[in-house]
């Protein structure tokens, strides 16, 4: 099933994501696309929408807190010696046209638009694939390309002066339970030991479900992960870690991530099995 404004992911038949492309949000939570819900495959939400603690963390999606001054993440803007203020310079993502719809994937254009003018053009991939009974893979890759006649910046509050706060890029809110989910790597455990680094995988585990985190190109196996658990769940990959990220006129930045969806509490070796079936070299 699928609207104009809302598109239906499908794994072997069944539903395990909605896409929404318009949403009706207020300007300081940067409207943009995004996945929520996303189901493991016996149906289990494994994101949340707009929860209490963080208002403008929509589902799975990209999400940039600054592209040459503007926010692109919502809420509010870490700001060098002074910490998080609230500004009126929040941009949005705005849905031009699928490329490609199928009921397991699509190919999206979009303009990332601030202060009336357009900064980024993005071309974003989708697709849902099957790996087994209790597991999916949902494939992830966006293009942002600086259409503007000057040179652009990405960069995050880590580079405006807050350690361990590199979050921007692909990003993803998960289900928050009684208890705070499990992290690890293939070598690491916890918060600590894993948040801040790059991984080649990073799993995230409920009660009855795990999240695993792959880059599934060279260039996104270098970007250190931001992992929250205690506070609240999300994992994302971090585009402007150390660095600002420049990006020149006609310039493109690519990221490709690869999560595997599974039912059930996963092991490192059933882990590390399923991310070598869903990231293809």
């Amino acid at each position: 099933m699928t609207s104009n404004d809302t598109t239906v992911l499908r794994v072997a038949g069944r539903p395990v994501g909605r896409y929404v492309t318009r949403p009706e949000l207020p300007a300081r939570l940067s409207p943009r696309p995004y996945l929520h819900p996303v189901t493991t495959l016996a149906g289990t939400a494994v994101t949340e929408l707009a929860p209490a603690d963080h208002a403008h963390h929509l589902g799975v999606g990209v999400a940039v807190p600054d592209v040459e001054g503007f926010n692109f993440w919502g809420g509010r803007t870490y700001v060098r010696d002074q910490g998080p203020t609230e500004l009126d310079n929040h941009g949005s993502q705005r849905h031009i046209a699928f490329q490609l719809r199928d009921p397991d994937g699509f190919v999206e254009e979009l303009r990332w638009v601030a202060s009336g003018g357009e900064l980024l053009r993005e071309r974003r991939t989708v697709a849902a694939t099957e790996l087994t009974e209790q597991a999916w893979a949902l494939d992830l890759t966006f293009s942002l390309t600086n259409v503007t006649k000057g040179p652009l910046s990405i960069g995050s509050p880590a580079t405006n002066g807050r350690p361990g706060a590199a979050y921007g890029g692909f990003f993803w809110r998960a289900r928050k339970e009684a208890s705070a989910p499990e992290v690890f790597t293939a070598g690491a455990d916890g918060e600590a030991e894993v948040h801040g680094r790059p991984a080649d995988w990073l799993a995230l585990r409920g009660g009855t479900w795990t999240l695993v985190f792959a880059g599934a190109t060279e260039r996104t196996r270098r970007d250190p992960w931001f992992v929250r658990t205690e506070e609240y769940p999300g994992v994302g990959s971090s585009l402007a870690h150390e660095e600002r990220v420049p990006l020149p006129p006609g310039e493109t930045v690519v990221r490709r991530v690869v999560t595997v969806v599974a039912d059930g509490r996963l092991d490192r070796d059933a882990t590390a099995a399923l991310v070598r079936k869903a990231v293809s070299p």
